[in-house]
């Protein structure tokens, strides 16, 4: 059955709450995981969707994958019998791709299908080919397939022509067991490239240099066992940052790393929120109507595209006129139609959204066109009049974790109700009023 969140809005968000694993690290380093024929411990896992079916697809291909419990995983690839991976993951979770670079790697053989995931925008796996073939794959695509092979793989010089998120992990994982010594220029620096690079060195790669403008990497004979625990989700954390800033409230928001956060924290301080840093966590509050500001979505360690809809929502509330500039994915402003439908007043043109705050937005009906997208219109209701329903929550459920359920403990009058539950909502109305 569909399911919808029906959101009453108006209340701040209070109190505290603890960040998931880094679902974007998860994704890459569980594809990593398979290049060991000895047993890989992952711990702090983000139990969302996306990771659920990651781990159906590593084990459809015959690796043994232990769920131990919600966030903890135990993976062995030695039992590995087939290197395609089928369309029907691919289309769920688009980063089931880098299940070719992990076994392009251990095996010099791998097939998969082109990807899916959120529609943002075209997402070309042209670098990735790049880097394959600069190590000395054969790569082509058809019937639907990529399909990489190789007598071995050679190290060599690769320069990305984009920053690639993707491409920078698939090559780091292919040249982590080839022979000789990789140089990748222009690589991208998210921390989870960081993250799956430690992973990967912590079952015995050599590699050097991933966070910076060159990632070295002497490739390995072969890869063995490890523990390992992923680091928090820099996405999450911003966005209940926004949300804790939006409602005027005051949240303290735990496990997380604060220098993964400096871009998002800046743009908050910027409009007038209060951010407090400490070790592994950040305070975030606001008690007034927030200003106006630019942004320009940029890699790494610039403001990230993953929290542009949430921060655009923010200032479609602020005082005055704000102008968002995306430079990563051309369709991320699908958002924008629904917050126009609550009463906000943005413009598009091209890749620039400008905002003119307004004082207040209005419930309505919405349907979340995509993951962040979908976030962001959860912090529309949680800031507006009346109620709110949002439907097609499948798209958040990919990658925040028991979202409704973190903002329920900060105080939010948000509940997941089957779509067309008529006697639920009824329900959830009375309670709240």
């Amino acid at each position: 059955m569909e399911q919808q969140y029906i959101i009453k809005g108006g209340k701040p968000l209070a109190g505290e709450v603890t960040i998931s694993g880094a679902k974007n690290a998860a994704l890459g380093i569980l594809a990593a995981a398979i290049m060991s024929d000895e047993t890989v411990t992952i711990e702090n896992l983000p139990n969302v969707r996306d990771i659920n079916v990651l781990l159906q697809a590593i084990a459809d291909i015959g690796a043994y994958v232990d769920r131990v419990d919600a966030h903890t995983v135990k993976i062995n690839g030695k039992s590995i019998h087939s290197l395609s991976i089928n369309y029907e993951f691919i289309n769920k979770i688009r980063a089931s791709y880098y299940l070719l670079g992990a076994l392009l790697g251990k095996y010099k053989s791998a097939q998969v299908a082109l990807p899916g995931g959120c529609d943002i925008g075209s997402r070309p796996i042209d670098q990735h080919i790049k880097g394959f073939e600069a190590l000395g794959a054969k790569v082509v695509i058809e019937h639907g397939m990529i399909k990489a092979q190789a007598k071995e793989l050679i190290a060599n010089h690769i320069y990305l022509d984009v920053v690639s998120v993707g491409a920078t992990i698939n090559i780091m994982m292919a040249a982590a067991l080839a022979q000789g010594k990789t140089i990748i220029e222009n690589p991208a620096k998210e921390p989870h490239i960081v993250d799956v690079a430690n992973f990967l060195n912590s079952m015995g790669a050599n590699i050097k240099g991933a966070g910076t403008d060159v990632i070295r990497i002497r490739g390995v004979e072969k890869l063995h066992g490890s523990e390992y625990s992923i680091i928090p989700d820099q996405i999450e954390a911003g966005t209940f940052m926004v949300a804790a800033a939006a409602t005027r409230g005051d949240v303290l928001i735990k496990n997380l790393i604060p220098k993964h956060m400096e871009a998002i924290s800046a743009k908050l301080i910027e409009i007038g929120a209060q951010v407090e840093e400490f070790d592994e966590a950040i305070r975030v509050s606001a008690s007034s109507r927030p200003g106006h500001t630019r942004i320009k979505t940029q890699p790494y360690p610039g403001f990230p595209t993953d929290m542009q809809p949430q921060m655009a929502t923010i200032l479609a509330m602020g005082n005055g006129t704000s102008i968002v500039t995306e430079n990563i994915f051309e369709n991320r402003y699908k958002y924008v139609d629904e917050l126009v439908r609550m009463g906000a007043s943005i413009k598009v043109e091209g890749n620039v959204a400008i905002i003119n705050g307004v004082e207040r937005l209005s419930g309505a009906a919405l349907s979340a066109p995509d993951l962040r997208a979908g976030a962001a219109l959860v912090i529309a209701a949680l800031c507006a009049d009346g109620f709110t329903t949002i439907d097609q929550i499948k798209y958040v459920e990919r990658g925040y974790e028991d979202f409704e359920g973190k903002l329920q403990s900060l105080g939010a009058d948000i509940e997941k109700v089957d779509v067309d539950d008529e006697k639920s909502i009824q329900k959830f109305r009375l309670r709240v009023s």
